[in-house]
């Protein structure tokens, strides 16, 4: 099980806290297009996804769609600013292939945390990768050419980008689906 190897990654928690955590997990299976969560909805709700693609993104001031996040198995997810605030989310989170997640609730969380001071470390360095993830993709996003940024990509996930509508990549990358054309046509050389 993905998330077992996942967990057991954080050297603090036992097998203990891990079995209690497997215990509290809902399934939720996502058809391509289906959304984790709305805008306008409160998230109250983490889910770890074991396979597929999911996207976030936002509404600019012109209506346009604009993709900010990709996800891939073996992560959490969760609409976090909407999920730390208990305000209504401005981002959608949906599936780009169908998607099979297993979920926690907040409450649940929030009490295995009450109990336990590993659970508190653990949400705490996930804290501290969320900020980290967000900070060095705005450094991408400044500092390397869309090029760059469309490698890394390819890089490091190379088994899932070609399950990505380019409309969705290039809003990702920060370009028009005219300029990843061409990048990719530059890399096929």
């Amino acid at each position: 099980m993905m998330i077992r190897a996942f967990l057991q990654s954080f050297d603090f928690l036992l097998p203990n806290d891990i079995d209690d955590f497997l215990e509290l997990a809902q399934p939720l299976s996502l058809r391509k297009s289906e959304c984790f969560s709305q805008i306008g909805e409160v998230s109250n709700r983490v889910g770890f996804i074991q396979s597929g693609i999911l996207r976030s993104y936002y509404y600019a001031d012109n209506a346009e769609e604009i993709t900010y996040c990709i996800l891939f198995p073996n992560t959490l997810v969760s609409a976090y600013s909407s999920f730390i605030t208990g305000k209504p989310s401005e981002e959608c989170i949906q599936a780009i292939t169908d998607v099979e997640l297993l979920t926690f609730s907040k409450s649940d969380l929030y009490q295995l945390a009450d109990g336990n001071i590993r659970w508190i470390n653990f949400m705490r360095v996930m804290a501290e990768r969320q900020y980290v993830e967000q900070e060095d993709r705005i450094f991408r996003l400044q500092r390397s050419s869309a090029q760059d940024r469309y490698t890394k990509l390819l890089t490091d996930q190379p088994d899932y980008v070609q399950h990505i509508p380019q409309r969705y990549l290039s809003s990702y990358l920060g370009i028009t689906q005219r300029h990843l054309s061409r990048i990719r046509a530059q890399l096929a050389k």
